[in-house]
């Protein structure tokens, strides 16, 4: 009994099997991911140089991002402006620095809708005959609070 014919058809195979498979971009899955952090700090930086904030401050903002690629938009952005003699573009007011955690902390929860039976309560109570709240004015839509 030859078993190199059958030893050659499931090598054979297998290379065609293996052949369509992507495997290596598999790995490099880690080159997307740091390209990616690239980026995004170049777009931190470059937003930076063009509303006219300091690298330091850029820095304090983007703690998380790589000072590296921060810097490098920054730069770029800085050459960039020079060449086309593009001005700051200045915001038109400085966003209220509160922490996340105090925020979380400062909304209030959901209001409770009440129950269906007080609802119903509500509704019979209520004259049938009393006039709506007056409306918005046509050209403006009213604004809700939610």
């Amino acid at each position: 009994m030859n078993l190199r014919p059958l030893k050659l058809a499931i090598l054979a195979g297998l290379a065609l099997l293996l052949a369509g498979c992507d495997l290596i971009a598999l790995f490099d899955e880690q080159g997307k991911i740091d390209a990616k952090r690239e980026a995004e700090g170049r777009a931190v930086g470059s937003a930076c140089r063009h509303s006219g904030r300091a690298l330091e401050e850029c820095y304090e903002r983007s703690p998380k991002t790589s000072k590296a690629a921060i810097y490098a938009g920054w730069r770029d952005m800085d050459a960039y402006m020079r060449e086309n003699n593009i001005q700051v573009v200045s915001p038109d007011a400085p966003p209220e620095e509160v922490p996340a955690k105090a925020e979380a902390e400062d909304k209030p929860k959901a209001a409770e809708a009440p129950p269906a039976d007080d609802k119903k309560k509500a509704a019979e109570a209520a004259p049938s005959a009393s006039p709506a709240a007056p409306a918005a004015p046509a050209g403006k839509p009213e604004k809700r609070v939610v």
